[in-house]
C-alpha cells in the first residue's frame, strides 16, 4: 500500500514545478529515490501486447474518469486536440501509442512521449468555477490513472491472455504505466497485495455523479464516433463495454448487464481469443506495435507526437 507519509499529500500541495504554468516534465519530487533517468529505464513487461484487449479500452476509460477529480479534468479540459467527441481517432491514437511506449519503448522514448503529453497536460487544471480540485500533473491523480491501466491488463489476461501471466514480477513491472509520467516508483503499492488494498479503498471511496455519468453513458454508447457507427454497431459497442466493466463499477453507473448480452459476451470472447492466438505475432500485437513505430517515426521526422 502506499507510504502513510505520502510524497504529494494533496493537489493543492503541488511542488511550484507541478503547479506552474508550464510545469516541469522531467520534474520528480526530491524526496523519490530513483532519477528521471533511471525511472525511464525501468523494467517492463516482455510478454506480448495483444491488440484485441483494446477492445477494453472504451470500458478503462469510465473506469478511469469515474474518478471525480480525473472525469471533470476530462470533461472540463480546454485541450480540444485530445478531446474524444471532437478528435476519436486521434485520442484514441494517443492513449494506445502511450501504452506501447510505456510498455514496449525504450528510455528515449518514454522521454519523448512524457514531454509531448506534459504539454496538453499542462492546460488540464480546475478553475474556481470547478466542482473538484483537479491538476492534470498531481501524481496521486496519475497513479489512479496507471492503476486502471495495470487493472485492466490483468482482466484482460483472464479473457484473452493467461492468469498465470499475473505474477508478482508481472505487477512491479507495470509500475511504468505511472513513472512514464510523473509517478515517483515509491507510489506504486509496493506489493500486488497491497495493490489490491489501494484499489478497493480508493473505488470505495468515490461516487459518480450526475454530469460525469451522463459523459461517461455518451461514451458507453459510441456518442463520439461518427452517426452511422453508432447506429450500426453502437449496440455492439455498448454489450462490449459493460461487459468489459467491473461489476461494481457496472453498480456506480447504474448498468444492467442483462443475460442475453452476458451470453453474447462471453461467445464473443471466445471466439475472438481462438481467433487471436492464431494469429502470427506480428497481427496479435497490432495495433500495438505499428503505434510504437509510429510514435518513432514521428520523433524522426519532428511531427507532434501527441
Amino acid at each position: 500500500m502506499m507510504s502513510a507519509d505520502p510524497i504529494i499529500d494533496d493537489v493543492t500541495d503541488l511542488p511550484a514545478e507541478f503547479a506552474a504554468v508550464e510545469p516541469d516534465t522531467e520534474y520528480i519530487p526530491p524526496r523519490a529515490r530513483m532519477t528521471r533517468g533511471e525511472l525511464d529505464a525501468l523494467p517492463t513487461r516482455q510478454n506480448e501486447m495483444k491488440g484485441i484487449s483494446a477492445l477494453a479500452g472504451p470500458a478503462n476509460v469510465i473506469m478511469q474518469l469515474a474518478m471525480p477529480a480525473v472525469g471533470y479534468g476530462v470533461y472540463e479540459s480546454r485541450v480540444d486536440s485530445g478531446n474524444l467527441f471532437k478528435h476519436p481517432i486521434k485520442r484514441t491514437r494517443t492513449t494506445l501509442a502511450y501504452l506501447a511506449v510505456a510498455v514496449m519503448g525504450s528510455p528515449k522514448d518514454r522521454r519523448l512521449y512524457r514531454k509531448a503529453v506534459g504539454q496538453a497536460h499542462a492546460k488540464v487544471r480546475s478553475t474556481e468555477d470547478s466542482p473538484v480540485k483537479y491538476n492534470a500533473f498531481d501524481p496521486k491523480l496519475q497513479l489512479w490513472v496507471a492503476a486502471c491501466l495495470y487493472k485492466g491488463w490483468e482482466d484482460m489476461q483472464h479473457f484473452y491472455g493467461d492468469p498465470a501471466d499475473i505474477t508478482e514480477e508481472a505487477y512491479q513491472n507495470g509500475a511504468v504505466l505511472g513513472t512514464t509520467l510523473q509517478v515517483p516508483r515509491e507510489m506504486w503499492p509496493a506489493t500486488r497485495a497491497d495493490f489490491e488494498t489501494y484499489w478497493n479503498e480508493t473505488v470505495e471511496t468515490f461516487e459518480i455523479d450526475p454530469v460525469i455519468r451522463e459523459h461517461l453513458m455518451s461514451i458507453v454508447r459510441a456518442e463520439f464516433m461518427p452517426r452511422w457507427f453508432s447506429l450500426m454497431v453502437g449496440w455492439w459497442f455498448e454489450l462490449l463495454t459493460i461487459g468489459f466493466l467491473p461489476e461494481n463499477f457496472r453498480e456506480k453507473m447504474g448498468l444492467e448487464f442483462k443475460p442475453w448480452q452476458r451470453r453474447v459476451f462471453n461467445a464473443h470472447n471466445k471466439v475472438a481469443k481462438a481467433v487471436s492466438d492464431r494469429l502470427p505475432k506480428v497481427l496479435r500485437e497490432f495495433p500495438f506495435n505499428f503505434l510504437l513505430w509510429d510514435v518513432r517515426w514521428r520523433i524522426r521526422t519532428g511531427r507532434p507526437l501527441v
